[in-house]
This record gives structure tokens, sequence and C-alpha cells, in this order.
């Protein structure tokens, strides 16, 4: 993060999205044992992961394949992913917490409707001493990234008039919270897309997988892309078994895109 000087903030400015795995499942052991205890069957797996785990018990209710066929939880979940029964994985379930991304970025994203999405808010969040989002192709370049800062540094002190101007022309609504709220409201119009936001992200092992292969494609924007090479980062960690058919591909700018072998699935 870099900063720069303004009249009444610092600047504050951010090129880097930070990604966090907030929320991971677990499975009720009680539960598994005795719907296996009620079908006379026997079951178990080799990984503690529990999207991995439960993406596998479901893929065998199928056919009701438990101890038979594919003995390793990779096995099987590669066996899914070759054949595309991509709707296997939408069982499993991870949750990130995505910050330091620009209000253009979130426009981008809530584009992949099979997420859940809790977003700040501007209503209701004082915006004055907000974080702005510089693409590094205009923070490369001294001239360009001048005529940004600039830019930026307009609507900020425009923002902070507009709600000291429009709290002043709401005194006749006594409730403080509503006054500034509506204010807000009104004075978001000015700040731009660089505006720094932070979104709670929510979805399935397939709908993640969709959005890592178009986002992390060459042909996407720069900054959804970094996300989703971070979500696959966290992805492949997290859950190998499910994540383990894609790679990362170094670009001749320097930056990082996604692979995988199975597309679409």
């Amino acid at each position: 993060m870099e900063t720069a000087t303004a009249e009444t903030h610092t600047l504050k400015i951010v090129r880097d999205p930070k990604v966090y795995l907030v929320g991971r499942q677990m499975v009720s052991e009680g539960e598994v044992q005795r719907f296996l205890n009620d079908e006379g069957v026997s079951w178990s797996t080799d990984t503690e992961v529990g999207a991995e785990r439960l993406a596998e018990m479901a893929g065998r209710v199928c056919y009701m394949s438990y101890g038979k066929g594919r003995k390793t939880n990779n096995e099987f979940l590669q066996h899914i992913i070759e054949v595309g029964h991509g709707s296997v994985l939408e069982h499993s379930v991870f949750s990130f917490l995505i910050t330091g991304v620009s209000r253009s970025f979130t426009h981008e994203l809530i584009r992949h409707r099979h997420f859940s999405y809790s977003q700040l808010s501007q209503r209701y969040v004082d915006e004055s001493d907000s974080d702005f989002v510089e693409p590094d192709v205009i923070a490369a370049d001294p001239e360009l990234h001048a005529i940004w800062v600039e830019g930026v540094e307009a609507t900020r002190k425009a923002y902070d008039k507009l709600v000291h101007g429009l709290e002043s022309k709401f005194t006749d609504v006594p409730e403080k919270t509503l006054r500034r709220k509506m204010a807000r409201q009104a004075a978001r119009s000015i700040l731009p897309n660089a505006t720094e936001t932070k979104i709670f992200v929510t979805g399935n092992a397939r709908a993640m997988r969709h959005f890592v292969e178009l986002r992390g494609s060459e042909h996407a924007d720069v900054e959804i892309r970094k996300v989703a090479v971070e979500v696959l980062r966290i992805l492949m960690r997290e859950a190998p078994n499910e994540f383990c058919d894609y790679t990362f591909e170094t670009l001749s700018d320097g930056s990082v895109a996604t692979r995988t072998t199975h597309p679409k699935v």
C-alpha cells in the first residue's frame, strides 16, 4: 500500500486484494454412521477435509457404492471431474471474505449468480477515509498515476462536501443515524469505481471452479484474475482432491493465470 498527502485524510492506495477462507464444512460423524448402519453398508475414506468427504458421500449415494469401486477420495473425485458430473461437487461449500478490491471488481463478481454475497454498504459506512484500488498499469506510469490521484482526490473532496451539505439539508430528520444514511446514500453517487470495498462470498466447489476457470483466464480483467488466482491457491490447499487438475501459468507480463485439463465440470 502506498500513500499520498491530501488536505483532509491521507489517500490510501491498494494494489493487491486479500482473500480469507473464513468458513469450511464439518461432517456429522454420528449421523453418517447412523445412515450406514441403517442401510447395512460400511464406508471409510482417507480424507479429513469435510468438503471432500461430503462430495464423495453424495456421489456414492447415487449408486449406493459404499465400500465398492474406487477406494480413495482422490480416485473417486477425480473420476467425477473426468466424467463431468459436477453436480456432486455442489455439496462442497466454502466461504471467503475478500478485501482490498474495487467496486469495479464487485460489479463483475456478482454476475456469478451461484454465489451468495454480503457487501459493505456505502449507505451506512462513511467513505470519507476509504481506501482506493489503483490498477497496476496506471501505478507503473508516474504521469498516469498523478492523473489518477488527482481524480480520486477530487471525488473524495466532493464526497465530503456533499455529505456535509446533505446532513445540513436533512436537519428536519430527528434521527441522527437516518440523517447520516440519507446523506451518504446520495453523496456516494460521486465516488469512483476505484473505491475499496469488502465482500463476503459463499459458494460450492462447482461454482468456485466455474469462477476460477473464467476469471483466472488471461483474458479476464487483471483485478478479478488476481482474486481468482488467490482463491484457487487456497482451494488447492484446502480441498486438493477437488482442484488438483488446475495449474498456474506465468504470463509474459509477469502476472499469473489459471489452467485446467477439465473445463466446464
